[in-house]
């Protein structure tokens, strides 16, 4: 097993996305770099010079690059294709929970075209139950977040916060920024609290 394995990364063996991603590098825990979009950038430039990718594999590379920098940068606990309360049949790539405003979502997509409408309603669905959330769109398609950038400002996308290309200065500011926040697990949801609660037991010792 890999260490991708090992840290939930990734789930059973013989994934073919983590046999391309451990074949990248000797170990993600030995490679250096600068600054946070260097370490994105080598390895995906590593992975490019690869013959035999696709869409599903880009994506799932993306996604192990950008949660071992995390694990690389502290920022931690990650959690990965998660569910949240209350936020139906969404599924989110990765997330962390801080104590100050709660989930902070990363929806990554490689490129962006029509997907980024997706991502901005898994923010809004976010946004409707945890209203202090931040969700960003992490993407490598310069072009493209350019344009979502600019729907934002325009109010045309109201759930991203925002597109920011991993191999961007923006990127490098938005780790910074995450590390201001302490990161924590995430409350266990009562779903009903009252200090008045009407039982069957209290019920019959009135009869």
């Amino acid at each position: 097993m890999g260490k991708l394995n090992d840290l939930s990364i990734t789930v059973g063996k013989d994934n073919k996305a983590e046999i391309v991603f451990d074949s990248l590098f000797p170990s993600f825990l030995d490679v250096k770099y600068e600054k946070p979009s260097e370490y994105v950038e080598k390895y995906w430039n590593a992975f490019l010079s690869l013959t035999d990718r696709n869409n599903n594999l880009n994506g799932k590379i993306f996604e192990y690059i950008l949660a071992t920098l995390c694990v690389r940068e502290g920022i931690l606990p990650i959690y990965m294709s998660a569910k949240v309360a209350f936020v139906p049949n969404v599924i989110y790539d990765l997330m962390f929970y801080t104590k100050e405003r709660g989930p902070i979502c990363w929806s990554v997509k490689t490129s962006l075209r029509e997907r980024y409408k997706q991502a901005d309603l898994e923010s809004i669905a976010l946004k409707y139950v945890h209203r202090k959330a931040l969700s960003y769109l992490i993407t490598l398609e310069v072009k493209e977040a350019k344009s979502v950038k600019s729907k934002i400002k325009s109010g045309d996308v109201i759930g991203l916060d925002d597109v920011i290309v991993a191999t961007s200065e923006d990127f490098n500011q938005l780790i910074i920024e995450l590390k201001e926040f302490e990161f924590s697990e995430p409350p266990t949801v009562k779903v009903i609290e009252s200090n008045q609660i009407i039982t069957e037991d209290k019920v019959k010792l009135i009869k």
